[in-house]
């Protein structure tokens, strides 16, 4: 027996590997940003938990970055007036609407609304890339309409490659789909104008 091929692949290695290898762009306005090399935690960080702090001044309406926190990617999209509407739209047809059955983590208080933000920056989503099925990173698909592996009335969201899990704008999965729940929102807090700290926010560490 071989036991290199036997070993079971660490999970944080795992959520890192695919956290890194995150590519492809986005169709119509939305526009995937690579994350900087510089807000990259060390390893020794991941391994704690470690709160991260991200540079969102780049982040325009309709686009979308990716950041790491304990070795899972981070979704921050950065979502126009029509794609908040598209989240209200949606309600009747994702599972959880309310975000009653959470993945991993609990949802914050301050995002216990309609579009899973803060309200003072409801545009802006922090959320958890990692699919609640099977782990696989769900790709932004922001364009609404008729589109392959979508159905016709697409609203925009996310679609997961590995089964076909579908999520809305906010993150929460659609009805009679293989993921169970919605994707994870972490605590969080805005350090600036221009910068979020991920895994913290005003009563402590996640």
């Amino acid at each position: 027996m071989n036991a290199i091929a036997d070993a079971p692949i660490d999970e944080a290695r795992r959520r890192w590997l695919i956290a890194t290898t995150v590519a492809g762009g986005i169709a119509g306005v939305a526009v995937v940003t690579p994350f900087a090399q510089s807000f990259r935690p060390p390893a020794s960080a991941v391994a704690a938990g470690a709160p991260v702090t991200v540079d969102i001044g780049h982040v325009q309406p309709g686009d979308m970055m990716t950041a790491a926190w304990r070795g899972m990617p981070i979704f921050i999209p950065n979502r126009t007036d029509s794609m908040l509407a598209a989240v209200r739209a949606a309600d009747p047809f994702v599972a959880d609407p309310h975000s009653e059955r959470p993945f991993s983590m609990p949802l914050p208080a301050y995002c216990n609304n309609a579009y899973r933000s803060r309200t003072e920056r409801r545009n802006l989503l922090v959320m958890v890339g990692v699919c609640t099925h099977l782990g696989c990173t769900p790709s932004p698909r922001f364009q609404p309409g008729p589109q392959p592996n979508l159905p016709d009335d697409w609203p925009g969201g996310f679609l997961c490659p590995c089964h076909g899990s579908t999520y809305d704008l906010a993150g929460r999965v659609f009805k009679d789909k293989p993921a169970p729940q919605n994707l994870d929102v972490p605590r969080y807090r805005y350090a600036s104008t221009n910068s979020v700290v991920i895994g913290e926010d005003e009563h402590g560490r996640a």
